[in-house]
């Protein structure tokens, strides 16, 4: 069985190679960043998770998930998922809040109890910030979605998901009324800044920075 530590590494190392479509592999300083350690308890760790057969390491290279690392961590985000979805779906938890006590219920190890989980919640595609929620196999639904500075002025689009996940930016959106399936109106692409205006549902336009732009997924 693994650690709380081990496990969170791995999915570490997994949400950086999302990140990292073109090289799904994560250097030692990025994964430490990741994480919030020092490069040298991440080295520490890595020797480990080597150890183990979970990731291909080298000192000073590049570090790997193995076929099993990759599966062992894509289970603990499934779990993770699951229980945001959970949380959030059922027990009236904000966005903002279901991922920190979702860090804590991935640890779970009961197999029977997710997959239980999974089909009292009617086997969700999407967790609440519109990420995908693997399934038990490791696929992925199928996404579909661009950023919303990729809309152009006089298109029409729906929020489908979340890229800044962070407390800060989920409440800023509650402020806006924006979550996932709102609909917006892109009005004007500045071009000084690429700063958008906005028609957000039916409410008065708005205006909203590139950085926003660029932490939010949506479809056409």
């Amino acid at each position: 069985m693994l650690s709380y530590t081990e496990e969170n590494y791995l999915k570490a190392l997994l949400m950086l190679s999302f990140k990292n479509e073109d090289r799904p592999e994560a250097g030692t300083n990025e994964m430490a960043a990741y994480l919030g350690v020092k490069p040298a308890t991440a080295t520490d760790m890595l020797k480990k998770l080597k150890e183990k057969d979970l990731v291909n390491y080298q000192k000073y290279g590049k570090i790997l998930l193995t076929e099993l690392g990759r599966k062992k961590g894509m289970s603990i985000l499934r779990k993770h998922r699951l229980w945001e979805t959970f949380l959030y779906a059922k027990l009236d938890f904000s966005w903002d809040e279901v991922h920190e006590v979702a860090e804590q219920l991935e640890h779970i190890q009961s197999e029977k109890l997710v997959n239980k989980l999974e089909e009292f919640l009617e086997f969700p595609d999407f967790d609440p910030h519109g990420d995908p929620i693997p399934k038990a196999n490791g696929d992925f639904p199928i996404i579909n979605r661009v950023l919303l500075s990729e809309i152009i002025a006089d298109e029409n689009c729906h929020v489908v998901a979340v890229k800044d996940t962070s407390t800060i930016f989920l409440q800023y959106l509650e402020k806006l009324n924006i979550t996932i399936g709102t609909k917006i109106k892109v009005l004007e692409v500045i071009d000084f800044d690429g700063s958008l205006n906005l028609q957000i549902e039916n409410e008065e336009p708005r205006s909203v920075s590139m950085k926003f732009a660029e932490s939010l997924f949506v479809k056409r």
